[in-house]
């Protein structure tokens, strides 16, 4: 060795008092010169440099905030919330480019036929299946670490589709403005997402996270061909009376949802 730690550095070593980067350097410096080990041996106090180690191996195996985390702690959301927020599968960008890629295919078709049913088909679709991809033993990859975690079944299930909604609404939004020729006719999809999606929600404690949103899902899909074949007009659930009863749905699945809230509890600890 052709140095050594400077005693009073040694001291504020063993104080926890010695700031990067002489922390770091002092760390690396002591691991292979026994001199310094000695010397820090004689001027600290074993208990205050075992708080110390411990303080150190805490700092360096504390996981690293991603850059969406990051933003969201700035932005005032609890550390725990921003962690499930940000491991909510769908907001992967695999996922995001897939939808964004789905949304670019289905509005040039659009133009191409010159009608905007195959979008408004599709958009409703989209806040289901990622409700359906974000919870659930099967396809959340911190599934466990949310069952074993204090946090309410429903209240994990409410942060994650929130993310979710926030997410697609916000890309089916874009979508919509690449549609102004057909005007108010082409937010026709709004309230038929959030009837599939709470229906979808409200059914989960009894039939599972994946059997649920496919079920209703199917059932759109069966609905909308019923509607091609009755008439030759625009598909009935894109019609005044269709839109109310995509609200009327949506209420009622939204009360269901509120009233066995305390079931996905129940359900998400006992699917493991």
């Amino acid at each position: 060795m052709t140095w050594h730690v400077d005693e009073q550095d040694l001291r504020a070593y063993a104080r926890g008092e010695l700031a990067a980067p002489l922390l770091w350097s002092a760390d690396t410096h002591l691991m292979s010169c026994g001199h310094c080990r000695a010397t820090l041996a004689s001027v600290s106090d074993p208990a205050a440099l075992d708080v110390g180690w411990e303080r150190l191996d805490a700092e360096l195996d504390v996981p690293r905030r991603g850059v969406f985390e990051a933003l969201l702690v700035r932005l005032g959301v609890a550390d725990h919330v921003a962690r499930l927020l940000t491991a909510t599968p769908v907001l992967r960008r695999s996922w995001l480019a897939a939808v964004v890629f789905l949304l670019v295919t289905t509005v040039g078709v659009v133009y191409t036929a010159d009608s905007p049913a195959l979008f408004l088909a599709l958009a409703p679709l989209l806040p289901l299946a990622g409700v359906a991809l974000s919870y659930g033993p099967a396809l959340d990859p911190t599934y466990e670490m949310a069952v074993v975690s204090p946090v309410h079944g429903f209240r994990l299930l409410m942060i994650r589709t929130v993310a979710v909604l926030a997410a697609v609404l916000g890309l089916n939004g874009l979508a919509t403005l690449a549609l102004p020729a057909y005007g108010l006719r082409a937010l026709a999809w709004l309230l038929p997402a959030l009837a599939l999606t709470a229906t979808g929600l409200a059914l989960t404690p009894r039939l599972g996270p994946v059997l649920a949103p496919s079920l209703v899902g199917g059932a759109w899909v069966v609905l909308l061909v019923a509607a091609e074949r009755a008439g030759d007009g625009p598909l009935v659930p894109f019609t005044a009376v269709g839109q109310g009863a995509a609200a009327a749905v949506a209420a009622l699945a939204v009360g269901l949802l509120f009233l066995v809230r305390d079931r996905f509890d129940v359900f998400h600890r006992s699917s493991v």
